[in-house]
């Protein structure tokens, strides 16, 4: 089953569109298949009670990603095979990407905004959905608003909004739980930045999307906090992943092109010595 591995800039971008481009340039490099940004403006993300008293959450406003940066980024995405996504904060923010994204991406934060959740599916482009914090009733209230428009093209994202998450709180077998209630695709969204917790999500419970925070060389808004990755760290999580993976095979036991060739050295059955009585007849050293 191949697994589809999404790097999330998220606000380490630093509003540099250079930086921004390395970002695609990276996952590119490292073997993903998309890239998400966020589309967000603080004086529509948090209440003027919180943005009056709150001078750290009006300083995010550096965070914002300028939205003449989406088409140019969607581009150069695209240039490179890659998938371009992006998360709408604000309900115009649907028609700023719809004509540039692959599919969108629906925080956790907004899963309880039927309206948000309505608008996007209704675009009838495909729709990630992260379900951090969130109940099975709430997931199931966010998950029919968009069945309702008629777009089925839903994947759920399994996540912890906890940055970072410990691993013990991973709660892994919550995407067994998702895909066996909602029939619908289920991946997982990581803050543990542990290998293990990734390989545990894919390999044991069937994850077939993972996104993970990424940053350049630890110098983002948001790498301090610890949920992160750095290229090099999930580029060995990314290459062990497709290693595993293709060693899964077709299951039809045959002997493969790299054992073939002893086949003829196994014990002969007429006496139990190796090899075959046929090879031995004109054996050279």
């Amino acid at each position: 089953m191949p697994v589809k591995f999404v790097a999330e800039v998220s606000s380490n971008h630093n509003k540099d569109f250079e930086r921004s481009k390395e970002f695609i340039r990276v996952a590119a490099s490292i073997g993903c298949q998309a890239v998400k940004f966020q589309l967000f403006k603080i004086d529509t993300l948090f209440s003027p009670e919180v943005l009056t008293k709150s001078k750290s959450h009006r300083e995010r406003k550096a965070w914002e990603l300028p939205g003449d940066f989406i088409p140019k980024l969607a581009a150069f995405s695209h240039q490179l095979n890659l998938e371009f996504a992006c998360t709408p904060f604000y309900l115009e923010a649907v028609d700023e990407l719809e004509p540039y994204i692959d599919f969108y991406k629906i925080s956790s934060y907004e899963l309880l905004w039927q309206d948000l959740l309505r608008k996007t599916a209704l675009t009838h482009k495909p729709i990630v959905l992260s379900t951090g914090m969130a109940t099975l009733d709430e997931i199931s209230d966010a998950v029919s608003v968009i069945s309702n428009t008629g777009n089925t093209k839903l994947t759920l994202l399994h996540c912890i909004s906890g940055y970072p998450t410990p691993p013990e709180e991973a709660n892994l077998k919550s995407i067994q739980t998702l895909r066996s209630y909602f029939k619908y695709p289920v991946g997982w969204s990581d803050h543990t930045v542990q290998p293990a917790v990734i390989h545990r999500a894919i390999h044991h419970w069937g994850a077939e999307l993972i996104e993970f925070h990424l940053d350049l060389e630890g110098k983002g808004e948001e790498y301090k906090t610890g949920h992160c990755w750095l290229p090099s760290e999930i580029e060995a999580v990314i290459q062990s992943t497709n290693l595993a993976l293709s060693a899964d095979g077709d299951g039809e036991k045959i002997p493969s092109p790299s054992e073939k060739t002893d086949r003829d050295w196994r014990a002969d059955p007429s006496d139990g010595l190796r090899p075959l009585k046929h090879i031995r007849k004109n054996y050279t050293p």
